[in-house]
């Protein structure tokens, strides 16, 4: 890495600071992955079509392939290893809502940020959030049904 392109940031990631340096152009997912060791956001398209690397960043969903890492500089970051047993994980679980089981971290923190910050989720919300992550190995219905089991157990039944 070209040092004068390189600059030290401070990533805060499941509620730890990290300092690293990081390129001018590098992603967060590569500064996730191969700087901090966090293997949960997976490259799949690397083009933000497909959803795989999926975080939160200031609760918010986000692709991390997207992502710049000087600009998550102090920013809030989410990943599937902060989770620790969040009732969408055991949705997931409990619903059969993976297959393969790739791109099922970025479904989680998707869903995650609906369940928390969506305040009025209907069927078409669920929908409209579904299509922002492929699964190429199952169908959706079961992601859907664990969406449904966590906003029920919260007493949202609009859907």
């Amino acid at each position: 890495m070209n040092t004068r392109s390189a600059h030290d940031i401070i990533l805060k990631v499941n509620g730890e600071e990290h300092k690293i340096l990081a390129g001018s152009s590098e992603t967060l997912l590569i500064a996730l992955r191969s700087k901090l060791g966090l293997t949960g956001s997976k490259p799949g398209c690397l083009n933000g079509d497909c959803g795989a690397c999926t975080v939160l960043i200031n609760g918010v969903p986000h692709k991390s392939c997207l992502s710049l890492a000087v600009e998550m500089d102090e920013a809030d970051i989410m990943t599937i290893e902060g989770l620790k047993e969040d009732p969408i994980q055991t949705a997931f679980v409990e619903h059969f809502a993976f297959q393969c089981g790739y791109c099922t971290s970025g479904f989680i923190m998707n869903c995650k940020a609906l369940v928390d910050y969506m305040e009025t989720i209907d069927e078409n919300v669920i929908t409209e959030w579904l299509e922002s992550n492929i699964c190429r190995c199952t169908g959706y219905k079961e992601i859907e049904e664990a969406v449904k089991s966590v906003l029920t157990s919260r007493g949202n039944t609009d859907y």
